[in-house]
């Protein structure tokens, strides 16, 4: 299907075969245009899929190359205060630096436990980590060490 605007050939993504060039005779009626805006919106590359599991094992090996913190330090923040005004009358002050080494503990506490549980889901021949697989990495470690 040949187009014999020049206009409608722009819309095209992947024409099949190209047109002639046109003459040098031949004239627009269309006046040209003063903005780039073409009317059509821009077309993107195809967003690309991976495999399932692939993206996963990404993100694994990205975060264990990074040392930064993985929970946001503003509602950790929010969480010790409340906490701390369900254990208390008056509102106590927290240090920058006592938040940090908080969380930085609760974090490292948090990674050894899934990894306890991953563990246990391995054991029983799963690659998904269920709620029971945690609880019974907690009841392995003892009460002492919740």
């Amino acid at each position: 299907m040949r187009h014999s605007s020049p206009r409608s050939r722009r819309k095209a993504k992947t024409p099949s075969r190209r047109d002639p060039p046109p003459s040098p005779t031949a004239s627009f009626s269309s006046t040209p245009r003063k903005s780039g805006f073409s009317g059509i919106p821009p077309v993107s590359p195809k967003k690309r899929r991976y495999r399932p599991g692939t993206r996963a094992l990404m993100e694994i090996r990205k975060y264990q190359k990074s040392t930064d913190l993985l929970l946001r330090k503003a509602p950790f923040a929010r969480l010790v205060h409340e906490v701390c005004q369900s254990y208390t009358r008056g509102n106590l002050r927290w240090q920058v630096f006592a938040l940090l080494a908080l969380q930085e503990a609760a974090e490292a506490f948090l990674v050894l436990l899934f990894s306890d549980a991953n563990l246990c889901a391995i054991h029983a021949k799963r690659v998904t980590v269920f709620p029971r697989d945690i609880q019974l990495a907690r009841r392995i470690r003892g009460v002492d060490r919740l």
